[in-house]
């Protein structure tokens, strides 16, 4: 696909917040390479949104690994014991298709996908979908239904791999790698598919990002900078390496959920971090999708 294509795919990107869809605005968390964190911002942002005051549901489409249906488990089982009203999505999860044959698998896989859509989409303001960290046909799906797009990754050049290749002694930008790709060919999928669809809103998400000014983070930052430009997407400041996030899944419960007070003073790692999910969800920008709902 040649760079003058991906340029109109931002031009059409640009104009995608004039109108809002109708339905459900579905953010599907995407990567293919694993440990990139989706599982962990795919809860964050279903919380955040919940605690806006819009409806949410959530999609595991990883459930053989099944990381955001245990967080979601672990949620319900601190509910239960706790009795806090915490806000909490409905939940579905999608298992891969066992069918003898691939045509088959992909159908079944389609129907499911769809169902869930359909029945969260009646009920909620958002779906937040987490995919796999692997290509699979069900990943490749639900991106193509992706109203907005969030792909974390670990701000190293092994992960920049997955975007595009990158000449190693000029750091120029060759050609979109494989996810990249597959990124513009659902894009065009969708706008085949759905009539009057907005193309895909791609938000590049740097996730454990060192505290240090080193040479490495700063080379990566104009690299992204190019690859921003040349394929279309936004590029996010996510979240940084934290203990913290790995403490609260087992509680099901995100930086959200703890309480700030003089008993349960936060500590200066966690506000800081509570900051970083709060810049995230300003550059999704749900309100530009959804009316905040009324306050009571």
């Amino acid at each position: 696909m040649s760079f003058d294509t991906n340029a109109e795919m931002i031009n059409l990107q640009s104009s995608a917040v004039a109108a809002a869809p109708q339905g459900a605005h579905i953010i599907v968390l995407g990567n293919e390479k694993g440990g990139s964190g989706k599982s962990t911002s795919a809860m964050h942002v279903a919380i955040a949104l919940l605690r806006m005051g819009y409806k949410v549901g959530t999609i595991d489409l990883d459930a053989r690994q099944a990381t955001m249906t245990r967080y979601m488990s672990g949620r319900f089982n601190f509910i239960t014991k706790t009795h806090e009203a915490l806000p909490s999505p409905l939940h579905m999860a999608i298992q891969k298709s066992s069918a003898a044959t691939v045509e088959t698998q992909q159908e079944e896989e389609k129907s499911f996908l769809s169902l869930a859509l359909a029945e969260l989409g009646s009920q909620c303001d958002f779906v937040v979908i987490d995919t796999p960290g692997t290509d699979s046909h069900l990943s490749r799906l639900a991106h193509s239904y992706a109203d907005t797009l969030i792909t974390p990754m670990n701000d190293s050049f092994i992960d920049l791999d997955l975007l595009a290749k990158i000449d190693p002694d000029t750091h120029k930008i060759l050609e979109p790698s494989i996810y990249t790709q597959m990124v513009i060919e659902q894009n065009t999928r969708k706008i085949e598919r759905d009539n009057n669809a907005l193309p895909i809103r791609w938000i590049v998400m740097r996730n454990r990002l060192s505290h240090i000014n080193a040479k490495n983070k700063s080379e990566i930052a104009t690299i992204l900078d190019n690859i921003s430009h040349q394929f279309g997407c936004m590029i996010a400041p996510g979240f940084g390496e934290r203990v913290i996030f790995k403490e609260l899944f087992l509680k099901g419960l995100t930086l959200l959920d703890l309480e700030d007070d003089a008993e349960n003073a936060l500590t200066l790692s966690q506000i800081s971090a509570r900051q970083e999910v709060r810049n995230l969800m300003m550059l999704i920008a749900p309100e530009q999708f959804k009316p905040l709902p009324p306050v009571d």
